[in-house]
């Protein structure tokens, strides 16, 4: 359409109907004064434009009408405008619209105090305060606003708010396209609702299914989780989010908080669900305790949360760190259980790797499962369970392959309040081997036994005292006379090498870490002035055909006026034509220069 009316050769508006005229040549050059009568209103017409009013000014000599009243001006089938003042230059093919402005196309609705409009570029811009209304998405408020007629686009800049009965988004910059929905948001910007608030700096939006992503500073608040990562997508008709890269879930209430590269967070159902590096961070006073897996997955109630870690599960904390196939945390009750794979058997030359184990200080228990149990209010541990095959290994301070050995079908173990194991009960078909040494740690023998059941106390991580009961068969050897091949028990595995001794220790089985690059959307770009080169060089060249018409009057004794193309253009913009004329001078050779 732009090609077509810069193609066309300039045509004069045109007069459809007017009840009453009055040709004031004497006042001023080429000027018609028209009213509309009781049938109907005044009808101008220019290049595929329709216009109505109550009265209009036509100065024929400029080719500029002013129109009052009631002034309705439509162009073709899709753009409507209502305003109490318009006026249009058939030259520039600009028009300024100004009083209770209305502009309507098929899916909004624009409303301003003052409106520029350039037929040229099918644009139309407000920078005094504007309103869009499009129904199904809300209405749109803004200092500074465009539409694009061609692409159906708006570019809403300052104090930019859109109000729908379900959410609210305010933003710096926001272009949004009336046909779609689709609304595109830069600069810090917020999409709240009654279950969430949504913040990014770069971020789309889909206000027909609610749907939309963010790829900048992206955050979601739900009541009490906080939702970070690098590319966000959400779901507002589902409170449903997922995220990839650098990803943050932090639990305000329980003061927990899990990381990872992909996560799907469900508010309705209270879920989170984590993957790549998914470590959990369990925040406590003096010593925060850490859980990765290759998946990490959260449900429940704050009151009734629970924490699910599978496949290759481990956990750190300065005096305890343990692994397992899978653990089970219920934060409600404070049991943490550590699972087995119950598709390996014993034959299984895997299957040993896969038994859940903790380490505390020097000892390393095992067993098929183990539960923790701890003060869900403390958060300090109170009790260790094993279940079938519990076996307790220390090694011997000074021997090179000494090892303290407990075993038996199962095993409690008791804390004191600085997470310390107090003492273990080995109970049912209990076997030891212990180092005797005295309290200058000379091995005096090595004990073997046999019993019901052990009982054990430690200090510091060392056995201070052991107690066998029922059925005790125990044998005592110097070292020299205690056999090689006896000194292990049977299912003895020393795992120190897979004991995680730092936060980064967790993660030395995961293979490299390779992260998708995000392209998500392209930057803002800032409008380009309304009142560009090509505008103020069509208002000028229509300026200097006014001038020349106004010398032929002046010759006639009129007085020289500004043109009319030049109206309601800003002042600055003028000064900028100027500029240029002047310059243009100055760049004029002389004929000194000439030589």
């Amino acid at each position: 359409m732009i090609s077509n009316l810069h193609a066309q050769e300039q045509k004069t508006i045109e007069i459809k109907y007017s009840g009453f005229l009055d040709i004031k040549e004497g006042e001023t050059p080429g000027l018609k004064v028209m009213l509309r009568d009781d049938r109907q209103q005044i009808h101008v017409f220019h290049e595929g434009v329709d216009m109505w009013c109550d009265k209009a000014l036509l100065y024929s000599d400029e080719n500029f009408v002013e129109a009052f009243g009631n002034v309705k001006m439509k162009q073709g089938d899709t753009i409507n405008m209502n305003a109490k003042y318009v006026e249009y230059s058939g030259k520039t093919k600009l028009a300024f619209a100004s009083g209770n402005v209305v502009l309507t196309e098929p899916n909004s609705v624009l409303t301003t105090d003052t409106l520029y409009f350039d037929r040229v570029k099918q644009q139309s811009f407000y920078k005094s305060g504007g309103r869009v209304v499009r129904d199904s998405s809300g209405t749109i408020t803004s200092k500074i606003g465009r539409y694009y007629m061609n692409s159906k686009k708006y570019q809403f800049v300052n104090d930019v708010v859109l109000v729908n009965p379900d959410y609210t988004i305010k933003t710096n910059n926001l272009d949004f396209y009336s046909e779609s929905g689709h609304a595109y948001l830069f600069g810090p910007s917020t999409i709240t609702t009654k279950e969430s608030k949504i913040y990014c700096e770069k971020g789309f939006y889909n206000t027909e299914t609610k749907q939309g992503y963010a790829v900048k500073k992206s955050r979601i608040d739900y009541d009490n989780r906080i939702f970070e990562g690098d590319s966000m997508f959400f779901d507002n008709t589902r409170s449903f989010a997922s995220a990839t890269n650098n990803i943050k879930v932090t639990d305000t209430v329980n003061n927990s908080i899990i990381k990872g590269h992909y996560a799907e967070i469900y508010k309705e159902k209270d879920s989170v669900f984590i993957t790549k590096r998914a470590l959990a961070i369990t925040v406590q006073e003096n010593d925060s305790i850490y859980m990765h897996a290759d998946t990490l997955m959260v449900t429940g109630k704050p009151e009734k949360r629970i924490t699910r870690a599978y496949y290759n599960a481990k956990f750190y904390k300065s005096d305890m760190s343990g692994k397992a196939d899978s653990v089970h945390v219920d934060h409600a009750s404070g049991l943490t259980q550590m699972i087995n794979l119950s598709g390996f058997s014993s034959t299984d030359p895997f299957a040993k790797s896969r038994h859940p184990i903790i380490w505390n200080l020097q000892n390393q228990m095992t067993g098929d499962t183990i539960h923790l149990i701890s003060n869900p209010k403390t958060e300090k541990i109170d009790s260790l369970l094993v279940f079938n095959n519990a076996f307790i290994i220390s090694k011997d301070t000074i021997s090179e392959n000494g090892f303290n050995q407990i075993k038996g079908k199962t095993l409690i173990g008791l804390f004191d309040d600085n997470n310390t194991l107090r003492q273990v009960d080995i109970d049912k078909n209990a076997e030891s081997i212990f180092f005797a040494r005295d309290e200058n740690q000379v091995l005096f023998s090595i004990d073997k036994a046999k019993s019901g059941r052990i009982s054990m106390f430690f200090s510091e991580g060392t056995i201070e005292q052991y107690n066998r009961y029922n059925q005790v068969d125990a044998v005592s050897y110097p070292e020299s006379q205690f056999p090689e091949n006896a000194r292990l028990l049977r299912g003895f595995v020393w795992r120190d090498e897979e004991r995680p001794k730092s936060v980064e220790d967790l993660f030395s089985d995961d293979p490299p870490l390779v992260l998708p690059v995000i392209k998500g959307l392209e930057d803002y770009v800032p409008q380009e002035e309304f009142f560009d080169d090509a505008m103020l060089d069509r208002v000028e060249k229509a300026g200097n055909s006014s001038k020349k018409q106004n010398k032929k009057q002046q010759q006639k004794g009129a007085i020289e006026k500004p043109s009319k193309a030049s109206r309601n253009i800003p002042k600055d913009k003028l000064e900028q034509i100027d500029k240029k004329k002047k310059a243009l001078k100055r760049k004029k050779p002389t004929l000194e220069s000439d030589g």
